[in-house]
């Protein structure tokens, strides 16, 4: 696996410790998601990719104030 930056959590992520949150890393020229419950799994994705990704997920009204 590529190295990996330091760990942070979504602001859309529920709030203090909770387990309910993704977090984001940048690795060598990819970008990293994991759950805060299950770290040990890692999605490793081109900026690109995610951007595909949230737009395929997103509903049609939603997210639009992002720009992506």
């Amino acid at each position: 696996m590529t190295s990996v930056g330091p760990w942070q959590k979504s602001s859309f992520s529920g709030g203090g410790d909770s387990d309910d949150c993704v977090e984001l890393a940048a690795g060598d020229d990819t970008l990293l998601l994991r759950e805060s419950d299950e770290p040990g799994t890692v999605v490793e994705a081109t900026g690109a990719g995610l951007v595909a990704l949230i737009r395929h997920l997103r509903p049609s009204t939603g997210l639009a104030s992002t720009g992506l």
